[in-house]
């Protein structure tokens, strides 16, 4: 499982990414699991589904540099959390990809994505008006799943199931580039919140994620 890249992006938060290659089995030696954690398994209908929650568990457990068992379950909106430990984490998969952010004192959001032209038929779904008018014709396809990794790392920091990507995460426009930073929100009455989502691009890949800043 040779890592991608292990990055400090602000003091104390971690982002890491790494290739998948090898079997299930391989992975779960190196995690101690129970026998809930082994029936979620069980209850996963594909290989590929097996590989990327225990790739992204022991992604999680290396960066965390730690030989204790590592209790990570679903809060009751299905966002993962840590039941033994401080940190905030967030987790995402495709296909070959694991990636992972964790961070000691902040909430945390990441997305990764495998790029496809499929996403152009389901940008009106996610994306408003306005947004969609400022994106790049050139990189059409490149620049939506920016904004698709923005939106679903906001959504996950966020961590309520009632958010939605159209209505209630909003992007302010910005030039398509391979690697940046762009401003979002998060609009939930009588609240508003605003970040500042990462993002780059790595092979067929787009990567987005998010922590939550000092307030000012």
């Amino acid at each position: 499982m040779p890592l991608t890249f292990l990055e400090e992006i602000h003091p104390n938060t971690y982002i890491g990414l790494w290739k998948i290659e090898e079997e299930p089995a391989v992975l779960e030696k190196q995690l101690q699991l129970k026998d809930h954690e082994k029936e979620v398994l069980k209850g996963l209908n594909t290989q590929k589904r097996n590989l990327h929650w225990l790739a992204t568990r022991v992604l999680l457990r290396k960066m965390l540099n730690t030989e204790e068992y590592i209790d990570c379950q679903p809060d009751e909106n299905g966002k993962p959390v840590l039941l033994n430990m401080p940190h905030h984490i967030s987790l995402s998969h495709s296909y070959d990809y694991a990636a992972v952010i964790i961070s000691k004192d902040k909430r945390v959001g990441i997305d990764i994505e495998i790029i496809k032209d499929k996403i152009t038929r389901v940008q009106q779904k996610f994306m408003s008006p306005q947004e969609l008018s400022f994106m790049d014709e050139q990189y059409a396809i490149e620049h939506l799943y920016v904004c698709w990794c923005a939106k679903e790392a906001l959504y996950k920091l966020n961590g309520k199931k009632e958010t939605s990507f159209k209505d209630d995460i909003h992007l302010e426009e910005f030039p398509y580039q391979t690697k940046g930073v762009l401003k979002g929100s998060i609009h939930k009455e009588p609240l508003v919140k605003n970040y500042k989502i990462a993002y780059r691009k790595f092979e067929d890949y787009m990567l987005g994620y998010v922590y939550e800043e000092d307030e000012e």
